[in-house]
């Protein structure tokens, strides 16, 4: 009895010394894989927060090939944003015909970034919920999954920083996602630990305090490719042509690759 405390206490320990542990009472995700094996067909839907840093899904697209070059060609990835919008300002009924954004097959796997700020007031959230919910229908009408871009907090400079922001957040994302069955990719909490391990690392645009800046939209991207394929993002040779040195794309790799196992093994 004695070891067995003794070796829950060091445990508890430990994972607080990573960051990684939760309160007791973290919702956990229901979905904790996508169920499609080597998604190739991806539509990104959302705002700026996808498209800063040469878009997301280019960078995600890019590391998938790394690991499947030999269909690099079947490879049909697409992302329509729009800037400060929300989810229902978007025509995800228009987007999911076929070849209406063309892709001519339907696409396997749909990615959903909200607002921002919808975290941070009931009107907000109301919204997210009822937009994803809608679009979650569509797109499983569709024959496609649903994911969710779990967005980042917005740091001091920003006039609506909110200590708890991530937080609200978390909760958000969950919350939907368990209610729909959708997956939540957990970019949010891979930003809030990257910058725990390296407090003076800039993720995002210094003058906003909000929009990624390339190695947040980089890190994002490792987090949504170990998601999506269920494959980890460590030692993937995709570093932008060079533009990220080896050692930050080592470091956000490793970040990405915690932060999704922790996250899927609440």
């Amino acid at each position: 009895m004695r070891f067995t405390r003794l070796f829950a206490t060091l445990l508890a320990s430990l994972l607080l010394s990573t960051g990684l542990a939760r309160a007791a009472d973290t919702i956990a995700p229901k979905l904790r894989a996508l169920g499609v094996d080597t998604p190739r067909r991806v539509l990104f839907v959302g705002n700026s927060y996808l498209y800063y840093g040469d878009s997301l899904h280019n960078h995600v697209r890019r590391m998938a090939i790394e690991n499947d070059k030999a269909n690099e060609k079947k490879y049909g990835y697409k992302s329509i944003t729009i800037s400060g919008g929300s989810l229902a300002q978007h025509d995800l009924a228009h987007y999911l015909k076929p070849n209406a954004v063309g892709i001519k097959e339907p696409f396997e796997v749909v990615v959903l970034q909200g607002n921002s700020g919808a975290a941070l007031s009931d009107k907000g959230r109301a919204a997210f919920v009822k937009a994803v919910t809608a679009f979650d229908a569509l797109i499983r009408a569709s024959g496609a999954k649903t994911a969710l871009y779990m967005t980042h907090a917005y740091t001091r400079v920003h006039k609506k920083y909110d200590p708890d922001m991530m937080r609200k957040v978390e909760t958000l994302y969950l919350e939907t996602g368990n209610r729909i069955g959708a997956l939540v990719i957990p970019v949010g909490l891979a930003f809030e630990e990257a910058v725990r391990r390296k407090p003076d690392l800039q993720l995002q645009k210094d003058y906003d305090g909000s929009h990624p800046d390339l190695i947040g939209t980089y890190l994002a991207a490792c987090v949504t490719y170990a998601a999506l394929y269920g494959t980890s993002p460590v030692g993937n040779p995709y570093d932008y042509y060079g533009k990220i040195d080896k050692d930050t794309a080592a470091f956000l790799q490793q970040v990405a690759e915690d932060t999704v196992r922790a996250f899927y093994t609440r």
